[in-house]
Formats: structure tokens, C-alpha cells, sequence
């Protein structure tokens, strides 16, 4: 069955930096775009970052020039790097792909 699973998430003081990984199985990834989506507490899902399978890359206005997506297809991995991050980027972060969602992992900015 298809799996998606998030790593990576944790607390981070404001302009620090955290990677997310997000490892896929049961499809055949490489042929697939996957995004990160986040939820911040009482406020809508939202995507945060895309990548096509051809590597065509798409961010949220919130985090262009701060968070890069990118992907391993070796790996079956998408990753999230996040740098200066700020208090606003607080949220529960999911991997999805293939109509399949990942549970989540929890990112804390906070000092």
C-alpha cells in the first residue's frame, strides 16, 4: 500500500533551520509531483512548497527565498529545507502525493 512518512520536525529557535524528509513507498515515485502542505492551529491547510516530476518547483509567497523543496528519486524522498524560519511557520507539516497523505510531523518555532 501506499506509505508516506514524515521526519524531520521539532523545535527550532526564530532564523534556525530544519529539513524535513518525507520517504514514499508504494507507487512509483519518480513519476509523480509531491507537495508539503502545512496546519497551523485553527487555520485552513495550506501548500507550502511543490516539486513536478520533472523537478519544476512552486512555493507559497510566505516561504519563497527561505524553504526549498527538492527530491531523491533514488531515495523515494522529498525534502523540505527550511531556513530563517519564523514564528508564523508554526504547523503541523504534511507530505502528499499520489492522493496519499503522510501523518504529519510537528514544527515548533520558538525561543
Amino acid at each position: 500500500q501506499v506509505q508516506l512518512v514524515e521526519s524531520g520536525g521539532g523545535l527550532v529557535q526564530p532564523g534556525g533551520s530544519l529539513r524535513l524528509s518525507c520517504a514514499a513507498s508504494g507507487f512509483t515515485f519518480s513519476l509523480y509531483a509531491m507537495n508539503w502542505y502545512r496546519q497551523a492551529p485553527e487555520k485552513e491547510r495550506e501548500l507550502v512548497a511543490s516539486i513536478t516530476s520533472g523537478r519544476i518547483t512552486n512555493y507559497a509567497n510566505s516561504v519563497k527565498g527561505r524553504f526549498t523543496i527538492s527530491r531523491d528519486n533514488g531515495k523515494n524522498t522529498v525534502y523540505l529545507q527550511m531556513n530563517s524560519l519564523k514564528s508564523e511557520d508554526t504547523a503541523v507539516y504534511y507530505c502528499q502525493g499520489y492522493s496519499s497523505w503522510g501523518q504529519g510531523t510537528q514544527v515548533t518555532v520558538s525561543s
